[in-house]
């Protein structure tokens, strides 16, 4: 079975929560590993991942209960293949427009003759050679997620989501809105309004679909639009905030500190009232 399929299907009333992982640091995806999160996306779209740091990443998640997805900088059927010997076991897509597109997607995650995968013996995929059958066993184990991310490819979502093999959907609000003309306004009323409608699509098609907000009350707000899974920021955004409030709480208390003993006459810096 695919984990991230399971996931899904393991999931019943809960909504799997997840999130990016942009720092590219396999220490860093550990320690998000074990936050409790269900799943996470491994990203060599928007951060600094090549395919020997893949590697790392994922063994730094394995060690840990969260479902790694490894989103591909683009549709190209060697990185794919790359990617998938590395040990990826789930792939999501970036910027898929049409159902043409999402095939492409699908061939290249599977073995001929249902797709153009190359074939290795001897890879981190098979356990090093060592996995029974897994030429056999690959093409129905390897999970595909497509990101529709434009007003087209919105349109052409009922198409996208019955291509045989495409096992989820993923709405990005960040390029959405851009395309609609609301760059760096994900919750453009328009916006919502259009994802609300492409996630009730998805419920009739019985198709699962996710996407990602940037607070809690955004992920609140998409799971009671339907969204079936989702995820809150990133690796990087979470520490800032961390770190940000951190700083501006010490920042803060130096400031209460500083009045305090001025008012009560214990200000030592020469300053006179």
């Amino acid at each position: 079975m695919n984990p991230f399929r399971q996931l899904l299907r393991a999931s019943g009333a809960h909504t799997p929560v997840g999130t990016w992982v942009l720092s590219a640091s396999p220490i860093v995806a550990e320690a998000i590993g074990h936050a409790g999160f269900d799943w996470g996306v491994i990203d060599m779209e928007h951060a600094p991942l090549d395919v020997a740091g893949l590697v790392g990443m994922l063994q730094a998640v394995g060690n840990t209960k969260m479902v790694p997805v490894v989103r591909v900088p683009w549709n190209e059927p060697v990185v794919v293949k790359r990617v998938l010997d590395a040990g990826a076991t789930t792939v999501m897509f970036p910027f898929v427009q049409s159902a043409d597109e999402a095939r492409r997607a699908v061939a290249a995650t599977r073995y001929p003759p249902e797709g153009v995968r190359g074939v290795v013996g001897t890879s981190r995929a098979t356990k090093f050679g060592t996995v029974a059958n897994y030429a056999a066993q690959a093409n129905r184990c390897v999970g595909v997620i497509v990101q529709l991310e434009t007003p087209a490819a919105l349109d052409a979502l009922p198409a996208i989501a019955e291509v045989p093999g495409v096992d989820a959907l993923f709405i990005g609000p960040a390029d959405l809105s851009a395309a609609m003309g609301h760059l760096g306004q994900a919750h453009h009323p328009a916006v919502v309004e259009r994802m609300a409608k492409a996630a009730a699509q998805c419920k009739v098609l019985g198709k699962p679909v996710g996407t990602i907000g940037d607070s809690p009350a955004a992920v609140v707000q998409y799971r009671a639009a339907g969204f079936d899974f989702v995820a809150i920021a990133s690796d990087l955004a979470l520490l800032m905030r961390g770190a940000q409030a951190a700083a501006g709480a010490l920042r803060t208390q130096e400031g209460d500190d500083v009045v305090h003993s001025v008012v009560h006459g214990t200000h030592t810096d020469g300053a006179t009232c």
